[in-house]
């Protein structure tokens, strides 16, 4: 018999799924309101990021729930396509070269840290090609974990690389602007302005119907582009159903928020020390990259370099561009930055992958 204490919160492991959902949503809507009292950027979502992320590590079972975080990307697929006015359109549309630039700059980033990855990390089993370019190429993280399995890599390794830049991308670039006094800049407003609850129902249906036809059809992210598309091509047609309340949108960032943190469990961080700590360092070192790169960029571009920095960064779609709608810095020009990388990325991936390792069994042959 062991003589060991259990584990902390080992009780509340028996606990139904619904009681534990329950109370992780407690824990992160209290965290939220802490967050938002002390005054921190994005509070709705970085509260709950940090405490589910504290609480999991620490060994308390919460969950979240994937109807949750589809609720959550719709609300913020959904308040992003509020932006896309006639005039905004035409002014992301004059912006091409500069999203071009950011895919190019992407894949050469990415590149380049994978290399890093691969090389400080020989000494892992298992490590290989596959393992490190995706593990560190700035797709949706989901498609790309899976796009490492197909090619024989590590899945775990992949997945971790990919939250722990999640979590630094959401911690780092938030608080920088703060500090920095960058809110409200580069300001878009989006078309409705004002709720109607009628004009809402119907923006819901057809968001929601759009989203559940991309899943249908296996598009990636469907709960944030097929409500992003339906609400811009509303917007766009000068059709104004209503503005989304704000406690939707708080709602879905605390949402993203828990799915977030409920990754970083014990095992988690027991998972190859120094593969997390190079991936860390290697976030680091992109973002302050990405940093010299948004500011030549803004210079040729007349953009604000806050607004490209965003747009370039190697954070997810859904929790960049909520960065950018909260701190209100060029909302649709980060998103087009974003929905264009990722569909470059989830198209150019494999085949960009496939051609590094020809490239390194004809250098390994000669």
């Amino acid at each position: 018999m062991s003589l060991l204490p259990p584990p902390p919160f080992a009780h509340l492991a028996a606990w139904p799924r619904w009681t534990r959902i329950a109370l992780t949503l407690a824990l992160a809507g209290l965290a939220a309101l802490g967050c938002e009292a002390l005054g921190t950027p994005l509070p709705w979502m970085i509260g709950p990021l940090l405490a589910t992320a504290g609480g999991s590590i620490a060994g308390a079972p919460l969950v979240s729930a994937a109807p949750l975080r589809k609720a959550g990307l719709w609300a913020i697929g959904t308040a992003l396509g509020l932006y896309f006015t006639p005039q905004v359109i035409a002014t992301v549309a004059g912006h091409a070269g500069v999203i071009v630039a950011g895919i190019a700059w992407a894949l050469l980033m990415g590149t380049l840290y994978a290399l890093f990855l691969l090389r400080a990390n020989r000494q892992i089993a298992g490590l290989d090609r596959a393992t490190a370019y995706f593990s560190a190429a700035v797709g949706g993280a989901s498609e790309m974990v899976t796009l490492a399995e197909r090619h024989g890599g590590r899945v775990d390794l992949a997945a971790s690389a990919h939250s722990v830049r999640l979590l630094i991308v959401m911690l780092l670039i938030p608080f920088g602007f703060q500090l920095a006094g960058l809110q409200g800049v580069d300001a878009f407003v989006p078309g409705p302005r004002e709720v109607h609850a009628g004009g809402l129902a119907l923006l819901v249906a057809l968001t929601v119907a759009a989203a559940l036809a991309l899943q249908h059809w296996r598009k990636p992210n469907p709960w944030v582009l097929g409500p992003l598309a339906a609400a811009a091509a509303l917007t766009a047609a000068g059709i104004e159903l209503s503005a989304l309340p704000r406690w939707m949108t708080n709602l879905g960032q605390l949402f993203i928020g828990v799915s977030l943190g409920i990754r970083f469990t014990p095992a988690f961080v027991r998972t190859a020390p120094r593969w997390l700590a190079t991936t860390a360092l290697g976030t680091v070192a992109v973002i302050g990259a990405n940093a010299g790169f948004a500011a030549v960029l803004a210079h040729f571009s007349g953009l604000h370099a806050a607004t490209v920095l965003l747009g370039t960064a190697p954070g997810g779609m859904a929790e960049m561009c909520i960065t950018a709608k909260v701190l209100q810095l060029g909302v649709p020009i980060v998103t087009a930055f974003h929905i264009t990388r990722l569909i470059a990325i989830l198209l150019l991936a494999a085949p960009l992958y496939r051609l590094w390792e020809r490239l390194a069994r004809r250098g390994t042959a000669a």
